[in-house]
């Protein structure tokens, strides 16, 4: 497999997502545009004045044909990493190699998907399913977006308007922490899939695929589920982590 390339991008726009997470979009300084495949990641070089640092970040946008791309970033306590990211301005200059990554899901041959996100891992699922809907696919995309509190679920809004105006999008949201006036589903992302996963499949559109994204814990949780208690298929089963 040939090495992806490195390329230089300029940071021309921040967007406070949550108290933690801030939305970065980057531009190819060549202007070329930046192809990639929905669910991708890059490396970003972070120059420090003593030493280099390298951070990997999901692609929270779909492809548009232009050289910009966006990321979400958690700002980590003590991080070096995230707190540079966070504190830079507009115009910082940085190498990105990518993309890179294998966990997509090509349109040609996509069905019925159930995503099932926590915390920023739910950027890859966002990418996917944005790209689907410019794209005016129609196979069901059911969406399990899980986080602690209700000011933590990044793009909540998009989602939910996504579902509204989509008829084969359908977004749940559920919370570990959540507060007496939360109307949404309770609890870790694991306790629902079981229920989502045995609808999406009796409706008939074939058999569902589930794109798992966030912590190892969550991840294998999911996958342990879906394969030794439910007997998924290992190939109708796509996760990432980030940890």
């Amino acid at each position: 497999m040939p090495l992806p390339p490195t390329f230089e991008a300029r940071l021309v726009g921040k967007t406070k997502l949550t108290p933690s997470v801030q939305e970065l979009t980057f531009e190819r300084t060549d202007q070329k545009p930046f192809s990639f495949e929905p669910g991708q990641w890059v490396s970003l070089i972070l120059r420090q004045p003593e030493h280099e640092i390298r951070r990997a970040y999901s692609i929270a946008s779909a492809p548009s044909g232009g050289p910009t791309f966006q990321l979400a970033v958690t700002h980590v306590e003590g991080g070096p990493g995230s707190t540079y990211l966070h504190e830079v301005g507009e115009g910082a200059l940085l190498d990105v190699v990518g993309p890179q990554g294998f966990f997509t899901r090509p349109l040609e041959k996509a069905g019925p998907a159930l995503f099932v996100g926590t915390g920023t891992g739910v950027t890859p699922l966002r990418s996917m399913m944005r790209a689907a809907a410019a794209a005016n696919h129609t196979a069901p995309m059911w969406l399990l977006f899980g986080h602690r509190t209700e000011a933590d679920l990044l793009y909540r809004d998009e989602f939910e308007a996504l579902a509204r105006d989509t008829p084969n999008v359908r977004v749940e949201l559920t919370l570990s922490r959540a507060g007496d006036t939360w109307t949404g589903r309770r609890g870790y992302v694991q306790e629902h899939v079981r229920e989502l996963w045995t609808a999406l499949e009796a409706m008939g559109h074939g058999p569902p695929h589930v794109y798992v994204c966030g912590l190892q814990r969550m991840v294998g949780a999911v996958r342990d589920l879906l394969r030794k208690e439910m007997s998924v298929p290992r190939q109708q089963v796509h996760s990432e982590r980030y940890d």
